[in-house]
Formats: C-alpha cells, structure tokens, sequence
C-alpha cells in the first residue's frame, strides 16, 4: 500500500479526553481513507486530520444504503504497547460484507496495515483506565453521484478511531432483553449474516419501544417460524445448561458470524465447558429458565466482550436469569478473554497483534 500521512496542524497538542467517555462520541484527531475507481482500483490511500466529507445529495449511499462496516478494539498492554485482537478476522468478514453489497474487496493486509499505522500515530488517545480501549470502525460508502437503483462503481473506505470508557463501569451488570415475537431483524437469503447498517436501522423500531418498558436490548427470533432465538441487539447469544455447557444459535445465514462468538467457542473448552451449536426454541428456552436448567444467558460482541442477561421477557411472560446476576461462567469468559486482548495472559490462540509504541 502507497500510504500519504498528512501533517496535523495541532499534533503537538497534548491529547485531552472527556470525563465521563460516552461510547462513541470522541473521536481521534486522525482518520484513514481510500478510494476506488474500475480504472485505479483502491488508490489515495491517506491518513490525515479527522474532517467531515463533502458529499453530492445524490450520492448513491443516501438512497439506496450500499454502505458495510466493522468494529474492533485496540488494547493497551501492560507493558505499554498495543493489542489489536483478531482483526484480520473483521477485515475478512469486511469482505464478506463488501461481496454480499456488490462492492470492491480490500486487501486485508493492506486493510490491517492501515489500522495499525492509524493506531500508532493515535496511540496516546486510548484511556488508561482498566477496561478502556480505542475503538476502531471501518467503513465503506457508495460514492457514485446518481439516481437509479444500481451498484456504485466508485467507492470511499475510511477508518474512524474512538476513545472508550469501560462497557461495564462498576462491574459485569446484567441487562434485560425482551424477545421479540411480532418483527424480525433478517431472514435466511438477506443481509443478517453481513454487517451493514440496514440491518441495525430496522431494528430501532422494537428498540425504542421496549426501552420504554424497562428493557435495554431485543432478542430477535427467526422470521419464518418466529420461535428459534438468532441474535440479542448488536451481540450474539448464548446459554449456559447445568453450569457448565454453553450452547448459542446456530449460523442460519440470518446470524451474524460474531468474532467475540467464534472467540468463546474456542475459548470455552480450554476451559472446561462443553459447547454446541444448536436450534434454540425460545419458548422451551424460557421453560428451562425457570426450572433450572438453564442457569446464565449472556451475549458476546466487540463493545462488551461478554454481556450477562439478567431478564428475558415477552408481552405476557417474564422470566429472571439467575437472580438477576452475573453469572460464573460468564464472569470466567470475561475474565479469559480480556486478558488475552490486554495482554495480561497468554495468547496460545495467535489472537493478538502487537503494535510496538514504546
């Protein structure tokens, strides 16, 4: 890759972050972008000052969502340097996404150079406090300016970085997720196996109305028979049966393939659990909650690594995950995983990439 860094106006300003971190609301002062042509491919690769972009009305994103992105995390270590965690994965599922939407793949070495020099130059805006990280989003656009429903031929690809607090700030907290029995997020033949952002925007509807109710996340059902669980919110899910086997939906081609997810079906028998792939009758799930078999729920994605399910419910049915706590295993999974993406563990897995900054 012909990669241009630009020179920043204010780099030798001291980096300031805000107290408290809002999840995705600051944002680095340097950003990466490329663009594509039939005739040069990917070419102006940069990374430069973070800027707004200057785009037509009619530029074919706005109209007809030919937009995929990504997230991962960079984590500081303890010995100062930084951890990128399975992100060639995330720019192998990128492509995956970018297939599915009929636009260019990227190279994903090229793809895991430009994130690495973006988060050396912008290193110092991870926060030191434990359980903070630099969030890192990479994004495609169709930029061709024109009406009519057809796939782009030009493209922008930029990568955004975003200081984060810890997800969980006073510890693992459960959430509460309602089931969803009258909409769905995606069918098997669609896009619920790629990461694009029509995906996330149908499902806001379910979103806001439940928050209302008390719950904070939407676990979404199949669309055909409205009865096998697929995914919670932004993560995938899991159950913990007797204390000790894990089992999560199976991939449909509805799921998203979830990094975090592959992640904990490796992890997990390396530390004593059994794991499955299975078709999860919601109703029969709910059953085994309440007499017992089923003794933790919690889901696995990039922003929470491991998120504890404290309450499942449905228009006439509410059922309490072990009384509304953290469960061990779940506690156990955090625990493996974050050590091993800070650094703090070994990574017999090859999970980790280290960026050298001091």
């Amino acid at each position: 890759m012909q990669l241009t860094i630009e020179p920043l106006p204010d780099a030798d300003q001291p980096v300031r972050l805000p107290e408290p971190l809002i999840f995705g609301r600051t944002f680095t002062r340097r950003m990466f972008t490329q663009k594509y042509s039939p005739e040069r491919g990917w070419h102006d690769a940069t990374i430069g000052p973070y800027r707004p972009f200057v785009l037509d009305p009619a530029t074919l994103v706005f109209h007809y969502g030919q937009e995929i992105f990504e997230g991962t995390k960079a984590y500081r270590r303890p010995d100062g340097n930084v951890n990128l965690f399975r992100t060639i994965e995330n720019a192998r599922r990128f492509n995956r996404s970018a297939e599915r939407l009929c636009m260019p793949p990227v190279d994903p070495e090229e793809h895991l150079e430009a994130i690495t020099e973006l988060v050396r130059l912008e290193h110092e805006w991870i926060p030191s406090q434990d359980g903070a990280a630099l969030y890192i989003r990479p994004t495609m656009i169709a930029a061709d300016v024109a009406l009519g429903l057809t796939a782009s031929q030009t493209y922008l690809h930029f990568i955004i970085l975003s200081p984060v607090g810890p997800y969980f700030a006073a510890g693992l907290k459960p959430v509460a997720v309602f089931i969803s029995e009258d909409y769905v997020r995606a069918v098997r033949g669609g896009t619920g196996d790629v990461k694009v952002g029509g995906n996330y925007a149908a499902s806001l509807y379910v979103t806001e109305q439940v928050k209302a109710l008390g719950y904070q996340q939407v676990l979404w059902l199949d669309a055909i028979e409205r009865r096998y669980v697929e995914e919670v919110g932004a993560m995938n899910i899991a159950f913990v049966v007797e204390g000790s086997h894990i089992i999560t939906p199976a991939l449909t081609g509805s799921i998203l393939p979830g990094i975090t997810r592959d992640s904990v079906l490796k992890l997990a028998p390396d530390l004593g659990y059994t794991v499955s792939e299975e078709r999860i009758d919601v109703y029969q799930l709910l059953d085994d909650i309440e007499a017992g078999k089923v003794t933790e729920a919690f889901g696995m994605g990039t922003a929470a690594v491991i998120a504890p399910v404290g309450k499942l419910g449905t228009k006439t049915r509410e059922v309490i995950v072990n009384n509304f706590e953290a469960g061990p295993v779940a506690r156990r999974l955090y625990q493996a995983l974050t050590d091993i993406q800070y650094g703090r563990a070994e990574d017999p897995y090859g999970w980790t990439y280290v960026i050298k900054v001091r």
